[in-house]
């Protein structure tokens, strides 16, 4: 029964995933990227609209399951998705041994090659740049040095390494398991410490599903949202949701890697517009941090943005309110479009 269901639910979002407008596009395949063979997905009902890269989190967490929730960003927005190296479809094809160099600096580099070939794909001259949490962390570095490659950047459960300025969200785990008399997991949290940097690839990873877990709301979003977008999405197999998972597992080594960043050290000054859109309970990246580093940013244009009643996976959770920002906030200052108002 439960597979029945699911394959009656699949075929429901496929239909609504179905794009026939006469300007629309729905390509997806895989593109020689760094190397090796990596998949992206373009999508949208205009091909004259604005053009948005993802750089989905995790790390090893392909955006691509979430389609269906953001169906309605696609009658404004051509969306980009993209399976890193070590996530999604792109992990799936070559497996762990061909996934070559796993480093953010690759990663970095790999974004580079994809909007190009973007741009050059759909003729554009500039993209849209929306990172999402893990994402975030490469997302800040485009957008600081290029932007003659980007008309905006967009962060949502912004990362903000700061050199470990900011412990708040470390200490509150140690409240709410302290609160909830959570002893073993107390103590074992206590003892990686509040030095990210110094964290192993599984500390890292047990630090982030111990946040979770102990969250009510980023929990039930990671249930409703996340595990159920990946259970019925049309777009994987039940091969393809167990590689999904492992991917993840694959990628854990990044995680350190980010933390080694300093933003701040990194610069404050970006030349293009710069928005920051953060889930308003978040506990696993809390919106002060990013809310102090967005008023230190330098940009053309700048805004920052509270998305309610939402923690970690903001804009998935609230795909309409998301929406909403981007039409009011960011289109108008990259299409010049006053309509959306």
């Amino acid at each position: 029964m439960l597979l029945t269901y699911r394959a009656l639910k699949r075929r429901a979002l496929a239909r609504k995933l179905t794009i026939t407008t006469p300007n629309g596009v729905d390509e997806s395949s895989y593109v020689r990227i760094g190397g090796i063979d990596q998949w992206i997905s373009v999508r949208g009902e205009d091909r004259a609209n604005p053009v948005i890269l993802e750089i989905h989190g995790g790390p090893g967490a392909s955006n691509l399951i979430f389609t269906p929730r953001t169906r309605a960003w696609e009658r404004h927005f051509t969306i980009v998705r993209w399976d890193m190296r070590g996530a999604g479809k792109t992990f799936a094809a070559g497996g762990p041994e061909g996934q070559g160099e796993l480093t953010l600096d690759r990663l970095y580099e790999d974004a580079l090659e994809v909007t190009d070939h973007i741009r050059t794909r759909l003729n554009v001259d500039k993209v849209i740049l929306l990172a999402n949490s893990f994402g975030t962390v490469i997302g800040l570095r485009l957008a600081r040095d290029h932007p003659e490659r980007y008309s905006a950047y967009v962060g949502t459960d912004q990362n903000i390494v700061g050199g470990d300025r900011d412990t708040s969200a470390y200490e509150a785990l140690l409240a709410r398991l302290e609160t909830a008399g959570r002893k073993k997991q107390l103590a074992r949290m206590t003892a990686i410490g509040p030095d990210r940097s110094a964290w192993s690839a599984h500390e890292w990873a047990e630090y982030a599903k111990t946040v979770v877990t102990t969250d009510p709301l980023t929990y039930d979003t990671m249930k409703t949202v996340v595990i159920r977008s990946l259970w019925f999405s049309p777009l994987h197999t039940l091969r393809d949701l167990r590689t999904y998972l492992k991917a993840q597992t694959f990628s854990e080594t990044l995680g350190p890697q980010a933390m080694t960043i300093d933003e701040y050290a990194e610069g404050t000054a970006f030349r293009l517009p710069f928005f920051v859109f953060q889930g308003e309970s978040d506990v696993l990246t809390p919106p002060e941090p990013a809310r102090r580093f967005h008023e230190s940013v330098t940009a053309p244009v700048k805004d920052f943005a509270l998305i309610a009643e939402a923690s970690h996976f903001a804009s998935f959770r609230r795909p309409d309110h998301f929406l909403d920002l981007l039409l009011t906030k960011v289109r108008p200052v990259v299409a010049g479009d006053a309509a959306v108002y």
